[in-house]
């Protein structure tokens, strides 16, 4: 089984940057594929980013794409979302995820809440 800890979410304004962090425990750790998803408040759970074990198949939103970045350490147990000129629209709890590979996810974090403000 693998437990997930996100942290980094916060406040911040329109054009700033924040990263979030996932720790994960459980010997499966390595093997797994990893992602990010977020929920704003009234809207159904989306993908933000994905990363494989060998962090060499990296998958984006279009929302997203050329603003955030998904970096893994495996040795860490850790995932990164890197995001800059973040919008209000970004504005959302974000998941850390891991599953055989994408889009295949068994496990999600608590969530850190991030918002954006204009």
């Amino acid at each position: 089984q693998v437990q997930l800890v996100e942290s980094g979410g916060g406040l911040v304004q329109a054009g700033g940057s924040l990263r979030l962090s996932c720790v994960g425990s459980g010997h499966s750790f390595s093997s797994t594929g990893m992602g990010w998803f977020r929920q704003a408040t009234g809207k159904e759970r989306e993908f933000v980013a994905s990363i494989n074990y060998d962090a060499d198949i990296i998958r984006y939103a279009d929302s997203v794409k050329g603003r955030f970045t998904i970096s893994r350490d495996n040795a860490k147990k850790s995932v990164y979302l890197q995001m800059n000129s973040l919008k209000p629209d970004d504005t959302a709890v974000y998941y850390c995820a891991a599953g055989p590979g994408h889009p295949y996810y068994n496990y999600y974090g608590q969530g850190t809440q991030v918002i954006v403000s204009p």
